[in-house]
C-alpha cells in the first residue's frame, strides 16, 4: 500500500519523466479547465427592434454556447427603464434617452445598431393598393382630430386626381410607452407648430380625445388594429412590413423636409441617413427625423442598446460587449442576412466606430 509521501513522488518522478518525452503524462496529470460559467442575458424593449433581436439570438449564441439571451417585446419605454434598474443588460429603444433622464442616469449608454424607418399605413377600402400622400400637418391633423374624414380638402388637395371617400378617419395610437410613438410624434412636431406646442413629442403622449380613436400595444397591435377597422391610420415600424402586406394595407407617401413625397426603400433612408450622421455627436444621441434633403425620407432613426455602463459581473460585462460588438460587425449581424429581412440599413462606418467606442464603455 503506498503512503502519502510515496505516492507523491511517484507522480512527481512520472511527470519528469515525460518532459523529455511524449506529453501524454502531462495532459493526464493537468487537470481539465473548468467550463466558462454560462452567461444569460436578457433584452427588452422595442417591438420594432424585436424581430432583428430574434434573428440575431439564435445565430450568436449557437457560436457562443456559453451566452444564453432572452428577448421580449415589451416596448422602448419599458426597455429603457428596465435597463436602468437592472432588470435587463439590454434596452431595446427607437427612441433616445433625454438629457433629463441622463442627469438622472449618467452611467447608461445610447448605442445605436442599424437604422430604421416608420411608415404610415391606413385601411381604405379600394384605395390600399394606392400610395396615398400624406404630410406632417394633415397627420396632425388627423391625430388632433381637425381632419375627421379622407376626403377633406386638405386631404384631396396633396392627391389630385384621386377619388377619396368620405368615410371617417379612425386614428391608431400607441398606448404603451413607444419608441414608435416617439419618432411619429416627432414628425408631426418638426413639420407642424400647433402640434409642437400643444402635444409636442414622446414615448408616451397625452393624445388629444379624438372621438372613435384607438390605442394598440406594440407593432403587432398596431398591424392588427388597422387591418380590422376600416378607415383606419397607424404608424407602424418598418420591421412590420410582412405582416402590413398580408393584412392588406396602404402605405402613405409622406412629404420631406425639401416638400416632396417619398417612400421608404434603401435610397431615401440612406439619403436621410447622409444628411445627418455627420452631426451625430459622441453619445449618439440625436433625432434623424425630418433631415434636409430631396430624396430623404422623413421618419428615421437609429436603433439603439440602452446598457448601463457598469454591468453586474465582468463576466455579463464581457458577454455584453461581445454580443453588441458583433451586432455592429459588418461581417457579423450587420449584413443583409440579418438587416435586410427586417428592412433595416447598417450603420455607417464612421457611426458604428462611435457604437464600438461606447461598446467598450460596458463594465
Amino acid at each position: 500500500m503506498q503512503t502519502r509521501s510515496s505516492e507523491t513522488l511517484l507522480r512527481r518522478t512520472f511527470l519528469l519523466g515525460t518532459l523529455g518525452g511524449t506529453s501524454l503524462g502531462l495532459i493526464s496529470l493537468v487537470p481539465r479547465r473548468a467550463a466558462a460559467a454560462e452567461v444569460t442575458l436578457l433584452e427588452t424593449g422595442s417591438s420594432l427592434l424585436y424581430p432583428l433581436f430574434n434573428l440575431w439570438v439564435p445565430k450568436y449564441t449557437a457560436m457562443h454556447p456559453g451566452v444564453r439571451i432572452t428577448t421580449q417585446s415589451t416596448g422602448s419605454g419599458t426597455g429603457i427603464a428596465q435597463a436602468i434598474s437592472g432588470v435587463a443588460q439590454i434596452g431595446a429603444s427607437d427612441a433616445y434617452m433625454s438629457s433629463a433622464q441622463l442627469k438622472k442616469d449618467p452611467g447608461i449608454l445610447n448605442i445605436p445598431l442599424a437604422i430604421s424607418a416608420q411608415t404610415v399605413n391606413y385601411n381604405v377600402p379600394g384605395l390600399n393598393n394606392a400610395n396615398l400622400k400624406l404630410s406632417g400637418p394633415v397627420l396632425a391633423g388627423i391625430y388632433s382630430g381637425k381632419i375627421r374624414h379622407w376626403n377633406d380638402p386638405a386631404i384631396a388637395k396633396i392627391n389630385p386626381g384621386v377619388t377619396l371617400p368620405s368615410q371617417g378617419i379612425v386614428p391608431i395610437h400607441r398606448t404603451d410607452g413607444s419608441g414608435d410613438t416617439f419618432i411619429f410624434s416627432q414628425y408631426l412636431a418638426a413639420s407642424d407648430s400647433d402640434w409642437a406646442d400643444n402635444v409636442g413629442y414622446g414615448t408616451t403622449l397625452s393624445w388629444p380625445p379624438v372621438q372613435g380613436g384607438i390605442g394598440a400595444i406594440g407593432n403587432p397591435g398596431m398591424v392588427q388594429a388597422c387591418g380590422q377597422t376600416p378607415g383606419s391610420l397607424a404608424y407602424i415600424g418598418v420591421s412590420y412590413a410582412a405582416q402590413i402586406t398580408k393584412a392588406g394595407l396602404g402605405t402613405a407617401l409622406l412629404q420631406n423636409r425639401a416638400g416632396n413625397f417619398v417612400l421608404p426603400n434603401p435610397t431615401t433612408v440612406g439619403a436621410a441617413v447622409a444628411a445627418l450622421e455627420d452631426k451625430t455627436p459622441a453619445d449618439q444621441r440625436i433625432s434623424l427625423i425630418f433631415a434636409p434633403g430631396e430624396n430623404s425620407y422623413p421618419i428615421i432613426n437609429y436603433e439603439y442598446a440602452i446598457v448601463n455602463s457598469r454591468q453586474a459581473s465582468s463576466d455579463i460585462a464581457a458577454a455584453v460587449r461581445d454580443f453588441l460588438t458583433w451586432a455592429v460587425d459588418p461581417a457579423g449581424g450587420s449584413t443583409p442576412e440579418f438587416l435586410g429581412v427586417v428592412h433595416f440599413l447598417s450603420l455607417p462606418e464612421k457611426i458604428a466606430a462611435l457604437s464600438k467606442a461606447q461598446i467598450a464603455k460596458i463594465h
